[in-house]
C-alpha cells in the first residue's frame, strides 16, 4: 500500500474545500494499492466528508490535522479523538509546526497517539530526524495496532532545504529497521517535478504533501505517479 497525504494546514475554507474536491475529483484515477488522505482544518471536516461521500471517490479518506492530548472533559478549546471518528480515518500527530508554535511535547504527542487508537483512528506520527526514534521507540510500547511514520525533515518544511532521495533512503531505512511494521512516508518541498525520485525509494511507502496538496492538479499529478509505479 502507497500514501499520499496533503496536509492543507490552515489555508483553505470549507467552501475552498468543496471546489478542490470538485476539481479533484475529476482527474483523480483510484488505485487499488494507492491510499489517498486530504487533512483540512477541523472546520472543514464535516462538510467535507458528506461531500466526499457524494463524489464517491474510491481510495480517498480525510484526516484531522490534530486532536486533543485528553478524552472529552473540561479542556476549553480542544477536540476530542472520538468527536472526529466517523468524519476523518487518519489524523496528524506532533508536526513540526505543533512543536515550534505550540510548544507541544513528547509527552502530549504520546497522548494525543493513545487517544487517536482508542478512538480508532490511524495516528500519523511526524519525526524530523533520527533523535526522533525514542519517541517512536515510547510509541512503540503503546497498544497501537496501526500507524504511520511521517519523516518530515524541518529544514525541508520551514526552509525550503530540500534532502535528496538517497539521504531521505538512509533515514527511511533506518526507521524501517527499528520500527519494521511501520509504513514511513515522506513530506518535505515536495513537487510534481521531484515526486517520481521519492517514490522510488524502496522502504518508503508514499510521501506527506504539505504546499503541493493545495491545487489539485499539483496534488492529483503525484498521485498519479505514485499509482504508476505500483
Amino acid at each position: 500500500m502507497k500514501y499520499v497525504i496533503g496536509n492543507w494546514k490552515c489555508y483553505k475554507t470549507s467552501e475552498d474545500g468543496r471546489l478542490w474536491l470538485e476539481k479533484f475529483a475529476r482527474l483523480y484515477r483510484p488505485h487499488d494499492d494507492l491510499q489517498v488522505v486530504i487533512a483540512p482544518t477541523f472546520l472543514s471536516l464535516e462538510s467535507l466528508a458528506a461531500h466526499l461521500d457524494r463524489l464517491s471517490l474510491a481510495g480517498v479518506a480525510l484526516a484531522a490535522q490534530n486532536i486533543s492530548p485528553f478524552p472529552r472533559g473540561g479542556y476549553t478549546g480542544e477536540i476530542a479523538a472520538d468527536m472526529v471518528r466517523g468524519l476523518a480515518r487518519y489524523v496528524i500527530v506532533g508536526h513540526s509546526e505543533r512543536r515550534r508554535y505550540f510548544h507541544e511535547s513528547n509527552q502530549q504527542i504520546m497522548n494525543k497517539v493513545t487517544e487517536a487508537a482508542d478512538a480508532k483512528l490511524v495516528p500519523i506520527v511526524c519525526v524530523d530526524s533520527v533523535t526522533s526514534l525514542p519517541l517512536l521507540g515510547a510509541i512503540a510500547d503503546l497498544d497501537v495496532d496501526r500507524l504511520v511514520v511521517a519523516y518530515t525533515p524541518v529544514d525541508s518544511i520551514n526552509f525550503s532545504i530540500i534532502e535528496s532521495p538517497t539521504k531521505v533512503g538512509e533515514t527511511v531505512n533506518h526507521i524501517r529497521q527499528m520500527f519494521p511494521r511501520w509504513p514511513v512516508v515522506y513530506g518535505g518541498g515536495l513537487l510534481p517535478g521531484n515526486a517520481d525520485g521519492y517514490l522510488g525509494i524502496p522502504a518508503l511507502s508514499g510521501l506527506f504533501v504539505g504546499a503541493s496538496s493545495l491545487e489539485p492538479e499539483t496534488f492529483a499529478e503525484i498521485c498519479r505517479q505514485a499509482a504508476a509505479g505500483l
